[in-house]
């Protein structure tokens, strides 16, 4: 590999620029915004707020499409899933599961997925 493309690279990881341009692009197609430009610039000055705690972090679910991802998963109507299910959720979502610390047959209900999604959602547009 050259060394610019190596450079470039290592520019890219740094700067964690994939996974910014990624939650962008589904930001975008969530929303369909009549002008995306604008929304975009709309959705990094709330990146930048939320940073300086002067706002909230634009989030891609609001609350009521955590409860139906919830009952997607809680096809059983039961009221809890298992950590597999939450991982996945997770994962789906382009949110981080290396810092869980979850045993197999621990149960997970709406309260506590919907804070754990909050917090990963935080989580995941801090580092910018």
């Amino acid at each position: 590999m050259a060394a610019g493309e190596e450079r470039s690279r290592e520019y890219l990881r740094r700067h964690r620029l994939p996974e910014l341009l990624h939650r962008l692009g589904a930001l975008l197609l969530f929303h369909r915004p009549e002008k995306p430009r604008e929304f975009l610039i709309q959705v990094l000055e709330r990146v930048k707020a939320g940073r300086r705690a002067e706002g909230e972090y634009p989030f891609l679910m609001d609350e009521a499409n955590v409860d139906a991802m919830f009952s997607l998963l809680d096809v059983l109507g039961q009221g809890y899933i298992r950590p597999a299910q939450y991982r996945e959720a997770l994962k789906t979502l382009g949110l981080s599961t290396e810092d869980l610390e979850l045993e197999d047959n621990e149960i997970i209900t709406l309260d506590v997925f919907k804070e754990g999604m909050k917090k990963k959602m935080l989580e995941s547009w801090s580092v910018y």
